[in-house]
This record gives C-alpha cells, structure tokens and sequence, in this order.
C-alpha cells in the first residue's frame, strides 16, 4: 500500500505503538456488516478509518472477546512488520515533516 493511502498516518502510528499483546483494540459491534460501531484502545477512541484500515490490511485480527462480548483485536505478524517499518519511517523523519504528517495527515 502507498503511505498516502494510510489514514491519518501519525496518529495511525499511535496506535500502533500503543497495541500490545496486553492493550488489544477493543471492538465494540454494533451492525450487521462486521465492523463494530466503535473502537478503543488504552480507554481512548481510535477513529473508525484507522480501525477498518488495520482490519482490512490484515495488520490486526480478532483473538477472542471480553466478558462483555467486545472483541478483542491485537497486530498479526504482518501487523507487527507494518510498526516495526512506520517506527523506521518516523525515526528518519525531520521535524518540520513530522509536524506535516502530524497536522495533514
């Protein structure tokens, strides 16, 4: 996939960074299509685009649900190659381009 493709890249970056074998995604369902109503991770929102982006990229994948019946949705191993490769990319980014990819997407 291109990098203009990716929504919101910084902050799909995030949360990135903030899954964790520990911090699943939380999916909370809530239509008939499969894809849930909201999603959380860390007891923040993560925005609906990055969420169905990850999904349908295969970068993360349910592993089971919560007493509550949430799923609970954590990074594949392409998931994990797809971080180690955005944190490669943030790092040989200067400031004045982290400040763009941050406010433009």
């Amino acid at each position: 996939m291109l990098p203009d493709s990716i929504p919101q890249r910084a902050e799909t970056l995030q949360v990135l960074r903030l899954i964790s074998e520990f911090e699943p995604i939380l999916m909370l369902t809530g239509d008939d299509e499969g894809y849930g109503s909201r999603w959380t991770i860390a007891g923040q929102q993560v925005q609906p685009a990055i969420a169905r982006y990850l999904m349908e990229s295969g970068f993360i994948a349910e592993i089971g649900k919560t007493e509550f019946g949430a799923r609970k949705l954590a990074l594949t191993e392409t998931g994990s190659d797809f971080r180690t490769r955005g944190l490669n990319w943030w790092a040989n980014l200067g400031f004045l381009q982290k400040l763009k990819v941050t406010l433009f997407g």
